[in-house]
């Protein structure tokens, strides 16, 4: 239930900011605790239901890492964490950090896939990471506890957990170069490795953070990220800690009912000036408001300094949408943010400087693929977005297959360097050193840079190579939605083996026609749209809706839907003949 008198956390205090630079995040932890900020927690409409300030939130955590350590957990050990969004998953992770154990945030279950698929997704991170326990809340014990007797680690829900004893114990010290947590990373395509984070690592992308954003005095948060994905757990909880910053918080599922209410939040208090979000998030707002009125009454985007934007291939159009709709409430184009970055790196690699905006460059698509200039075609451009400039300390560079480095408005694979780059994948040696080469990350994207700027392209392991010419899925997948009735997300694009031992592309849509006749001029007319758009003939297979998998982070996962698809786990709507 909302308490009326409950008080929001500061955004300013006597205490002096700074900006990270701590040797572990223990001490971030305790510095914060001097202030009177903290985390802010909102209920369905958006209204605040709980006030957790830094002070409180590292006196749980010391009694719960008492009972951790009490419990037979030590250095080095794995505690894997259910990252629901709430204090108790804050005190928690702190809590293992300050016991010296590894903190591995994990999904809640989500509307995608049902009970069975979220315990066999829980069982295999709970393999991978090897963790001594799991803490989870108590309204999915069920299958928690399942997932948890498959790989045979402890299980306990956090409340049960909070009626042990916490006794007196020694909590170790922790080093710079000590594991801070292990992060699962999104990336379909090294599903599911555990990236090994140091307090060093983390830090460095944190103070990173907070310099290329330059945060100021009274810079506020509010987010819907979820807590197990990079940009929510780093960006929009760790960050908020180590740089002082108050953050106020709605429940991704809150989100998903309710988006306008992440608006109303950042209207609702002057301080709110930094939200983060995918492209996904902007556009469901936009389309949310266009058939509404009175925007300018309600929503009050005029404070809204850092609009960021990362997590998946950033679209110019849907930001443009964004801004058309509200432009009226005072938000202003120049606060978008792009950044790129990828678990392997903490976070962010590169941060589009504040104020700059999204800006585009318009490449043709035979240099996109590499394939020669058919002069037959006209040429077909695609907008590709700016996404900022390396964090302080971290290099970037773009490399041919030979290694070779390539100068500016040259495509290549992206490679990155400095203090942010992830120590190793857990356990897995040869994923390590697949990716990692003389402090090198090859981060598996292809891009171009131009007078020290970062372009992305796309994943380089999603390519589809027909005839010689490479394709991006994402050309595909763009095509089909721009039929009336498609969103981002409803259409997978991948190559397939056929029977001569040639490729072929395959797209898989989410289909909610029910007439048999209707579903035949769909999937023609859907073959139509994307022979227009990339000049290829595919094989289109309409699947029932909510079929197609998503990552943790709730983005389309390409690479398991083309797994699925040809296992015949993914069964396409038959079609009369």
């Amino acid at each position: 239930m909302t308490d009326a008198a409950l008080t929001p956390t500061p955004n300013d205090c006597d205490l002096p900011r700074i900006r990270a630079q701590f040797a572990t995040f223990n001490d971030a932890i305790d510095y914060a605790a001097q202030s009177r900020k903290g985390l802010n927690f909102h209920d369905m409409r958006g209204e605040l239901a709980r006030v957790y300030p830094y002070t409180t939130m590292r006196e749980d955590a010391l009694v719960m890492a008492r009972r951790l350590v009490a419990a037979g957990i030590g250095k080095e050990d794995r505690v894997a964490l259910i990252a629901e969004t709430g204090a108790e998953f804050a005190a928690l992770f702190c809590a293992c950090v300050y016991a010296g154990a590894w903190p591995v945030p994990l999904p809640l279950p989500t509307t995608f896939g049902g009970k069975d698929n979220y315990i066999d997704q829980l069982a295999i991170q709970l393999m991978s990471s090897d963790p001594k326990l799991l803490l989870y809340p108590e309204e999915i014990a069920e299958m928690a506890a399942a997932a948890a007797a498959r790989q045979g680690c402890a299980a306990e829900s956090w409340q049960d957990f909070a009626r042990r004893e916490a006794p007196e114990v020694t909590l170790p010290e922790a080093s710079p170069d000590d594991i801070c947590y292990l992060q699962y990373s999104s990336g379909s395509t090294r599903f599911p490795t555990g990236v090994a984070v140091t307090h060093r690592a983390l830090l460095h992308n944190l103070y990173g953070h907070a310099e290329t954003m330059n945060l100021g005095t009274n810079d506020r948060c509010v987010s819907w990220l979820p807590w197990y994905h990079d940009m929510g757990l780093v960006g929009c909880l760790l960050s908020l800690i180590a740089n002082q910053v108050s953050g106020d918080y709605l429940k991704p599922d809150a989100f998903a009912r309710r988006p306008l209410a992440w608006l109303d939040m950042i209207s609702r208090n002057p301080g709110n000036t930094l939200s983060y979000s995918p492209t996904f998030g902007y556009d469901i707002c936009a389309r949310r408001i266009s058939s509404q009125s009175h925007v300018a009454e309600r929503f009050d985007l005029s404070r809204w300094r850092i609009a960021g934007n990362g997590a998946d291939m950033i679209r110019p159009d849907v930001m443009q949408n964004f801004v058309n709709a509200f432009a009226e409430a005072g938000f202003k184009a120049a606060s978008f943010t792009p950044s790129y970055g990828l678990a392997e790196a903490v976070l962010a690699v590169t941060v589009m400087p504040p104020g700059e905006g999204i800006r585009v460059e318009l490449v043709e698509e035979e240099r996109l693929s590499g394939a020669p200039r058919d002069l037959s075609r006209p040429a077909r451009y695609r907008a590709i977005v700016n996404c900022g400039k390396p964090l302080p300390d971290m290099e970037v560079a773009i490399r041919g297959e030979d290694g070779a480095t390539k100068g500016d408005h040259q495509i290549g694979k992206v490679w990155c360097r400095g203090p942010s780059v992830m120590h190793s994948y857990f356990r897995n040696e040869e994923a390590t050193a697949d990716c990692l080469a003389d402090g090198w990350l090859d981060t598996g994207d292809m891009g171009y840079t131009a007078k020290g700027y970062l372009f992305i392209v796309g994943r380089a392991k999603d390519m589809i190579i027909i005839n010689g010419k490479n394709h991006w899925p994402q050309d595909i997948e763009w095509a089909v939605e721009q039929l009336p009735g498609f969103n981002h997300g409803d259409i997978a694009a991948f190559a397939i083996e056929m029977e001569n031992g040639e490729e072929a592309p395959a797209v898989l849509v989410h289909c909610k026609v029910s007439d048999p006749e209707e579903r035949i001029r769909l999937r023609d007319q859907i073959a139509d749209k994307v022979r227009s758009v990339t000049g290829m003939s595919c094989i289109v297979e309409l699947v029932p809706p909510r079929t197609l998998p998503r990552t943790s982070s709730g983005k389309l996962s390409r690479a398991k839907a083309k797994k699925l698809y040809l296992a015949g786990e993914i069964v396409p709507i038959q079609l009369a003949a």
